[in-house]
């Protein structure tokens, strides 16, 4: 099984009503459920594993979630209120406005031991989850138990308005960045933890302190990607017609692990020794994913039945 572990929220996201006049429009989010969701829909058997609520809009996402074929069983229910997302998309982008005190993500708490990680390929991190301290702290404790037997993919997927001391923000991401086999960022990501560095002497650092794998992805300008064994691989960006860009970069996460999973190249020892053809072909199929995502409104990465995964 693949797992994803952090945020599950409801995006509300711009749409028009009748009149033309500006509206929003609820749809199930959260960088870590929409991994969980675009690893399913793909195929591959997946768990989420965070905190949701019983309230109205955690029964839409628990519901989301089953219907998409992500197994709740690791997740945690409780009455605290579910976090709430509004976006607007400026320049191309989305911009988030969170409402997220004492909320069931808020909540969520790791009891050790309580996943069998002998049977867990990989399990995925990252996003807002890892911007408050007990979120961050629950997190480390799951990685620590994971650490042994799983691979550990880490999207940072930085939200600028949550965070409140960006030094010791930059800290705690360089400490889940030493984790991590498996490391993928968007340029603005990027561009918030390390300035105008250039990609490759980041991403030569990272490799350096163990990492297997680093991705940059730059919208449409496509994706590049790092490996220890494979060297420097580019890839672009699919031309589509686009509705908006939420959840393109977990799309593409989501299908980037599904297809090393595909290709028995994501457990530890296998990713460490991909060959740059297979790697190519992942990073592709991810890029994919990520554009038909983006030809509709909200989080919404592909099923199996819409886009081939050929090998």
């Amino acid at each position: 099984m693949l797992i994803s572990c952090g945020d599950a929220l409801i995006d509300f996201v711009p749409t028009q009503n009748a009149d033309g006049r500006e509206a929003v429009m609820p749809a199930v989010g959260g960088s870590c459920l929409n991994v969980a969701i675009g690893m399913a829909r793909l195929g591959a058997p997946t768990g989420f594993v965070g905190g949701i609520s019983t309230d109205l809009f955690g029964r839409m996402i628990a519901d989301h979630a089953t219907a998409s074929n992500v197994q709740l069983d690791l997740a945690t229910r409780s009455d605290h209120q579910t976090t709430l997302a509004f976006v607007r998309i400026v320049a191309g982008e989305s911009h988030y406005a969170f409402y997220d005190a004492e909320t069931a993500t808020r909540s969520w708490t790791y009891r050790r031991g309580s996943i069998p990680f002998a049977n867990i390929e990989a399990l995925h991190v990252g996003s807002t989850t890892l911007v408050n301290d007990q979120g961050a702290a629950e997190t480390k404790a799951l990685i620590a138990d994971a650490l042994m037997s799983s691979t550990i993919s880490f999207d940072p997927n930085c939200r600028p308005n949550l965070v409140q001391d960006k030094p010791a923000y930059l800290v705690r991401m360089a400490e889940f960045a030493a984790t991590a086999d498996l490391i993928k960022m968007s340029d603005v990501d990027f561009a918030y933890l390390f300035g105008e560095e250039p990609y490759r002497q980041r991403a030569s650092a990272l490799l350096g302190q163990g990492t297997s794998l680093v991705v940059v992805t730059r919208g449409n300008n496509g994706a590049i990607a790092w490996h220890s064994r494979a060297g420097q691989i580019e890839v672009q960006a699919p031309m589509v017609a686009v509705a908006d860009t939420i959840g393109a970069g977990d799309s593409f996460q989501a299908a980037l692990l599904f297809a090393l999973h595909k290709q028995r190249r994501l457990a530890r020892q296998q990713l460490k020794d991909i060959s740059a053809d297979e790697l190519r072909r992942a990073l592709s199929f991810a890029a994919n994913c990520a554009g038909l995502t983006c030809t509709r409104p909200g989080a919404d990465p592909p099923w199996s039945y819409e886009i081939n995964w050929s090998g």
